[in-house]
């Protein structure tokens, strides 16, 4: 498909620069399956789910990534801000580089008080990083002089607050890996999970570390042409019983997010039964797809153009998406990371 088929013209305005406050608070658009839409509030959520359904969460948790200081070498001091997006050994990052240009190999590095150096650099902003320290310690030291990394039509606006350390980071989140936020468990808070577990509404988690492909637009015409970057995935053996007993019982699975829905649809196989799975995924779901597993999902509002409006136009159809995303516009719902979310009810 054309990839000018997933456009649309969005208010400045919309994009939101904060989350709701306190969180959970956030406005909740529903798309049933014949395309007519709701509009609630995310605390009514327990409304459109019944037991035995199960919510899968992606419990990946976001790093300090983004982090500045200086180049010093050949004589000059230079300013560098580098964005961590792949861990690569216990003291080695792959990470995007600003300027990129300025870097040699061999080239040190001082970011905050944590040394580096420049092991390789790779084309268009990408380099390797070998850090002074590594495992825990590494982790502490980029914890410490670390900044979260909101995504860029954020950062462009204002800089990365204490705020965003814990505005930024799901409540259930525990695994470390991703340098963005698996921004639709922003909206949970854990009096409404307590609350969802008490009327049998099971969770289960997975693990998606998000990665590079979600800092980069899709430059292509085609939908055919463009490249997924893989990501690292795992839904073990026991959360894959867990989903298939619930599927079994006729329960449904509402993804919360599009890293739970690309995790839980790389895991399924072609007969519908899910599978463990511990790997990269570079899995890119656009109009077309056959899905699997997932039937429900939880999302935010994305950019347009994007891999994520893509996918939910794949889950809902192309025509319902738009016509919802004109509603949310209307109806002045907030927009991306920080924004307000959409329950999206799949046709069977």
């Amino acid at each position: 498909m054309n990839v000018s088929e997933f456009d649309f013209q969005l208010p400045d305005e919309l994009i939101a620069l904060r989350p709701a406050h306190p969180r959970g608070t956030s406005r909740l658009l529903v798309v049933h399956p014949d395309g007519s839409m709701e509009h609630v509030h995310f605390t009514d959520l327990a409304r459109f789910l019944r037991p035995p359904d199960i919510l899968l969460l992606n419990d990946s948790r976001v790093i300090p990534a983004r982090l500045r200081g200086g180049r010093e070498a050949r004589g000059t001091t230079a300013r560098i801000e580098l964005l961590l997006h792949r861990r690569l050994g216990p003291d080695r990052y792959n990470a995007l580089a600003r300027p990129a240009r300025k870097l040699r190999p061999g080239d040190r590095l001082l970011l905050g008080d944590l040394g580096a150096v420049v092991a390789g650099v790779e084309g268009e902003g990408a380099v390797e990083i070998v850090f002074d320290l590594s495992g825990s310690a590494l982790d502490a030291a980029i914890a410490a002089n670390g900044e979260m990394p909101l995504p860029p039509y954020i950062a462009g606006k204002r800089p990365a607050d204490a705020r965003d350390i814990a505005d930024y980071q799901t409540v259930y989140a525990r695994e470390t890996g991703s340098v963005a936020a698996p921004t639709a468990g922003l909206h949970f808070t854990l009096p409404l999970l307590q609350e969802l577990d008490g009327q049998g509404i099971g969770q289960a988690h997975v693990t998606l570390h998000v990665g590079l492909g979600t800092f980069l637009p899709v430059k292509v015409e085609d939908t055919r042409e463009h490249l997924m970057h893989a990501e690292r995935a795992e839904l073990d053996a026991v959360t894959a019983d867990r989903l298939n007993a619930v599927l079994a019982a006729g329960g449904r699975i509402a993804a919360v997010g599009t890293t739970a829905l690309r995790t839980l649809e790389s895991a399924t196989d072609v007969a519908g039964r899910i599978q463990p799975f511990r790997g990269e995924t570079d899995i890119f779901i656009t109009p077309g797809y056959r899905f699997r597993a997932s039937d429900m999902l939880i999302t935010n509002f994305h950019l347009p153009r994007s891999t994520l409006f893509m996918l939910v136009s794949a889950f809902m159809g192309l025509e319902t998406m738009r016509k919802a995303y004109s509603e949310a516009i209307r109806e002045r719902y907030r927009f991306y990371s920080y924004g307000d979310a959409c329950l999206l009810i799949r046709p069977q």
